[in-house]
């Protein structure tokens, strides 16, 4: 589903390398972890395959299922089915967290050549995903992230990946801030959306997260390069060792 070639990327303003000829494999249907310490690449790693416009891609190419995706915006990704989770949640006041989530429905839709979903079956399926989320449906009717906890904030992304079903979903370490309870929470929404036609590519520091969202593949990313790759038993050993054994050899 995803395939990376020898990608490498710039900070756009400043001309700084930070993907320094990356290669990663992700098929349907797999959760791929990626891991590394502070600085490696991740987090650019993430904006770069949503199209985020501050990074520049100098050689290699990003296929999503066997097509470039270099030359296409946020949106028109989007419409293809790439969702990307942030680590930090962005807060929209003045937009209603419904309406945001029928206007992103619809757009997809209306990308794709469906129709445009009508009020009651907007309504009946944010009740539904909501309810699998353990969402209380009077933080939907709050402005965007606004007053929103960590947790709820993780929840209502977590949400808004339920409603629009992508393809391929990167969770930017969606850990992040969370206590075990909303930890858990959210794990079980992204487990709960698993599909042999979807794939997952979850990015973190930690080994917790993993607990309850169970990789296939994982991944250590190292100076804007994957150095090494493995099962889940890798992140056990790097939760155990720390990242200087492995860092130390590519070095």
């Amino acid at each position: 589903m995803l395939e990376i070639r020898n990608l490498h990327a710039r900070i756009a303003e400043d001309g700084t390398e930070i993907i320094k000829g990356l290669n990663l494999t992700v098929k349907a249907g797999e959760v791929a972890a990626i891991m590394g310490p502070n600085g490696s690449g991740k987090s650019t790693l993430s904006y770069i395959l949503s199209g985020r416009e501050d990074y520049e891609v100098t050689e290699g190419d990003i296929l999503y299922n066997g097509e470039s995706i270099l030359e296409l915006d946020p949106a028109e990704r989007a419409a293809k089915g790439i969702f990307l989770a942030f680590q930090y949640p962005v807060e929209i006041p003045g937009v209603a967290t419904m309406q945001f989530l029928k206007v992103a429905m619809n757009s997809q839709r209306k990308a794709r050549g469906e129709e445009e979903l009508k009020t009651p079956d907007f309504m009946r399926r944010v009740k539904e995903a909501a309810a699998e989320l353990k969402i209380n449906p009077d933080m939907l009717k709050r402005p965007l992230n606004v007053g929103f906890s960590g947790g709820e904030k993780k929840r209502a992304e977590i949400l808004q990946m339920a409603l629009l079903e992508p393809k391929l979903c990167i969770l930017d370490e969606t850990d992040s801030g969370l206590d075990i309870d909303a930890l858990k929470i959210v794990a079980d929404g992204v487990n709960a959306l698993k599909r042999p036609d979807r794939a997952t590519v979850v990015i973190t520091h930690y080994q917790r997260l993993l607990d309850y969202i169970v990789p296939d593949t994982v991944h250590v990313l190292y100076k804007g390069q994957i150095i090494k790759s493995g099962d889940k038993a890798l992140a056990l050993e790097l939760e155990q060792n720390g990242y200087a054994d492995i860092t130390g050899q590519a070095a």
